[in-house]
């Protein structure tokens, strides 16, 4: 994709390619660094609008530190993209977040430019920081930085990350890029001639020598507490003097927009000791005008026209899975004024932005801060709400605790909505749902429920709100549903622990979690009419409790089953039916179909479903050569 207009962009393989621009030069590069990463976006879509806004931040932190052998821990990874591009992956980006290509995010096994693995927030400065601990150590010179954005602030591991490096005097650099906040002109000169000062080396050696003259003492301590409070309140008002209490010296802001102010400013700091805090001020989408003017879509746009700006989009008629979460919230909500929804930071992906318009005041979104939302919502549970909190599958990892000691082990009624359980598709390993189904079943008193369609998510929604204890854990894919008819429909009471039969048949059994009991008919069935074979599906609804008499009533008919999950087979459905079939019917085989004990990379979902056998082709095939197998050893059934 790259092209001749890329005068400078398409001489850079390296770092080291870099060094020698001249300031005219560098804006060009971080010019030409976002037009290709607009048309490699326009096609194969990625997170644009956050990469748009932290080139001139990466390019010059490539240009003043000496990586790899410096460290820029990035966090989340969304605004890495420039990173990628001029770090030896100029046209690997071409194939970014697809399979077989790269990933869309920082990994160590890619590039030893990436120096952490990352992909959820929060995780920058705590990383950097161990990275500083290890340089000294080791006895080595090598710097230490963190980029973390204003969003992954609010998420409380960052917080633990600074209070540590802060009361450890580490050696450690954290860019704090903030992209919500102008820089307010009134007060531009002050904080330019302010930056200027404090990153002086002038400034600095005499600093250091007058310290060292007073020793440490109560004068030198007070002399110190009057300069910070001072410097704190002219320069950052509250947020200095949060950062500086924990340890930092502060500074900023600093246009992160500029590519001249900040390469003098790293270099500058890169000379200081000690625990420093650069604030920057960026535009997300910066220099795409429809980018910068909505943020929110424009974060992971999906296909578009570059010329134009027109999003790309598949129109159907089919509803996502967010969808109709978002719609049944509200309408549940309006039949009880208990109903509260709370999301970190996922609204609009979620679907709760519908009830945060109608309702308002019944809606919170707390930030990045997943271990608190569940708390919160324990804590509204017992004061006698009925919170509905709606979590990422992969994101929700973080709060496993808090769903235990504040949620199962009080028995308060939190309904947890894990969106995007199973493979989610481009994003990769990091935020695939694989994990829930298992980590969640060991939990006494949880039910964990998995829907099959549409319609089955909205009851399940109507039940778990009628549930006098929790937590009620409902997961359910990232994207479309099967076309079922939902709105408008009355709610049926589900009962917990009590699935249903989809295909009636002998032989073979197939127990299936979620949608994929749709690809298990549709196996079946292409099944009976090719082969001949007659083979029962069951749709599981509920992890836990499990369906003990159904299962029962399977076992009694077949010599086989086959479970069909989502989810890893290890703990999940496959080991929930496994464990029940060994000590009450030893006889029958027990197979699993699921996402295998291995991390699973990038992709469309449809590619990752065929890798993990998960399509009904892929069923189909299984029960190929189970029935193969079958057949050349009628007495004894071998696993495959």
């Amino acid at each position: 994709m790259s092209s001749p207009a890329y005068t400078i962009l398409d001489k850079v393989n390296s770092p080291s390619d870099i060094k020698g621009l001249d300031m005219d030069q560098l804006r060009t590069l971080c010019q030409e660094i976002r037009q290709y990463m607009i048309e490699c976006c326009a096609v194969n879509p990625g997170h644009l609008g956050p990469s748009l806004g932290a080139v001139e931040l990466i390019v010059g932190l490539h240009y003043v530190y000496d990586t790899p052998q410096d460290k820029i821990v990035f966090d989340v990874g969304h605004q890495a993209y420039a990173h990628k591009i001029i770090t030896g992956r100029r046209e690997a980006f071409t194939r970014n977040r697809t399979k077989e290509g790269i990933s869309g995010f920082p990994k160590r096994s890619e590039s030893e430019y990436d120096a952490f693995g990352v992909g959820h927030s929060s995780t920058s400065v705590s990383a950097a920081l161990g990275f500083a601990e290890a340089a000294k150590m080791l006895g080595q010179s090598h710097k230490s930085i963190a980029l973390i954005g204003d969003g992954s602030l609010t998420g409380g591991l960052a917080f633990e990350g600074l209070n540590n490096a802060g009361a450890s005097k580490a050696d450690i650099l954290v860019i704090l890029n903030d992209n919500n906040i102008s820089i307010d002109r009134n007060v531009g000169a002050i904080h330019n001639y302010l930056l200027r000062m404090t990153t002086d080396p002038r400034y600095n050696k005499a600093k250091k020598k007058i310290w060292d003259r007073l020793g440490d003492n109560w004068f030198r301590k007070t002399i110190q507490k009057i300069v910070t409070t001072t410097k704190s309140h002219l320069v950052s008002g509250s947020g200095g003097h949060l950062f500086q209490a924990m340890g930092f010296r502060y500074f900023g802001p600093v246009d992160g927009n500029d590519i001249a102010q900040v390469i003098d400013t790293l270099k500058k700091l890169k000379d200081i000791s000690g625990p420093l805090l650069l604030h920057t001020l960026t535009k997300k989408g910066k220099g795409y005008a429809p980018a910068e003017e909505n943020q929110t879509v424009w974060h992971a746009p999906g296909a578009f026209d570059p010329e134009t700006g027109e999003r790309i989009t598949s129109k159907k008629d089919v509803s996502r899975y967010q969808d109709v979460f978002g719609e049944t919230l509200l309408e549940l909500a309006g039949k009880d004024n208990r109903v509260v929804g709370i999301t970190p930071a996922m609204a609009s992906g979620c679907g709760m932005n519908l009830l945060s318009k109608a309702m308002p005041e019944r809606f919170y979104d707390v930030g990045i801060e997943e271990e608190h939302a569940v708390t919160f919502a324990a804590g509204l549970a017992a004061g006698g709400m009925k919170p509905f909190c709606n979590i990422y599958s992969s994101f929700s990892q973080r709060a496993y605790d808090q769903i235990i000691h504040d949620v199962a082990l009080q028995g308060l009624p939190v309904v947890l909505c894990l969106d995007r359980g199973g493979l989610v598709g481009e994003d990769g390993a990091t935020h695939h749902g694989c994990y829930d189904m298992s980590i969640y079943r060991s939990i006494p008193g949880a039910v964990i429920a998995a829907p099959k369609d549409e319609a089955e998510l909205r009851d399940m929604m109507y039940s778990a709100l009628h549930a006098q204890s929790g937590p009620y854990i409902i997961r359910y894919p990232r994207g479309y549903g099967e076309g079922v008819q939902w709105k408008g429909k009355e709610f049926s009471l589900l009962e917990s622990g009590k699935g249903e039969v989809m295909m009636e048949g002998r032989d073979i059994a197939l127990i299936c979690a979620g949608p994929l009991s749709y690809r298990a008919v549709e196996a079946a069935l292409r099944f009976r009419e090719e082969q001949g074979w007659s083979t029962s599906v069951y749709n599981i609804r509920y992890i836990k409790p499990l369906d003990c008499a159904l299962i029962e009533s399977i076992c009694k008919e077949h010599r086989i089953i086959i479970t069909v999950e989502d989810g890893t087979v290890i703990g999940g459905l496959h080991g929930a039916v496994a464990e029940y079939v060994s000590e009450h019917h030893p006889s029958v085989k027990v197979m699993p179909a699921g996402i295998p004990d291995r991390y699973i990379s990038q992709g469309t979902q449809e590619e990752l479903r065929e890798e993990c056998g998960l399509t009904s082709r892929s069923i189909y095939d299984r029960l190929m050569e189970v029935t193969e197998n079958l057949q050349k050893n009628p007495q004894k059934v071998l696993e495959i």
